[in-house]
């Protein structure tokens, strides 16, 4: 299991890398919480993860969703220079952006992608509970995860360390790890 994740850990390391030295003209500034770092932040990312976090029913394909519903599911992990978000809504629909630019929009439309990430928001359902409601959506500082959980009573938050939640040392490991099942389905059917 360590191993594993030590090698998602590798490719998502190495996206951001290649992203950073791609994008390094990205513009805009994303000043969060005082333990984040200050990302460049590239407008498009800003809107589309705007998007993903303004979700309603009708977005989602849930019209009649019950109040405490997941329609969409964000886990994002801060690293020294950008935000890796992944975005998994409950129709299967799955991005992966990276906050100074690019990444992978529509991954959903491959169906092992869109299980994972149906599989990932019907499990963050189990997780909400343990969440606290929340008006802002900072980003993560280097080394944290933070997942949003978007529901049609507003948005819930739940954080941690990526080492702790890596190695099965935090209540949300499990959704964790779901999370990189969804990175992982994305690497393997996007070539």
């Amino acid at each position: 299991m360590a191993s594993r994740l030590k090698s998602r850990l590798t490719v998502i390391r190495r996206l951001i890398v290649l992203a950073s030295a791609l994008l390094s003209g990205a513009s805009g500034h994303a000043g969060s919480a005082s333990s984040a770092p200050e990302y460049e932040v590239a407008d498009a990312y800003s809107g589309l993860r705007g998007m993903a976090l303004s979700l309603t029913p009708r977005d989602a394909g849930r019209p009649n969703a019950g109040d405490s519903e997941v329609l969409a599911v964000l886990m994002e992990t801060g690293y020294p220079r950008a935000v890796v978000s992944l975005v998994a809504i409950v129709d299967g629909t799955t991005s992966l952006y990276f906050s100074n630019g690019g990444g992978v929009i529509g991954a959903g439309a491959t169906s092992a992608v869109a299980q994972a990430s149906k599989e990932l928001a019907a499990a963050a359902e189990g997780y909400l509970s343990q969440a606290s409601r929340t008006e802002g959506t900072p980003l993560p500082g280097n080394g944290r995860v933070v997942f949003y959980f978007v529901t049609p009573q507003g948005t819930f938050t739940a954080e941690g360390a990526e080492e702790e939640l890596g190695n099965d040392r935090h209540p949300f490991s499990k959704l964790f790890h779901l999370g990189h099942e969804v990175i992982t389905a994305i690497r393997e059917h996007s070539d």
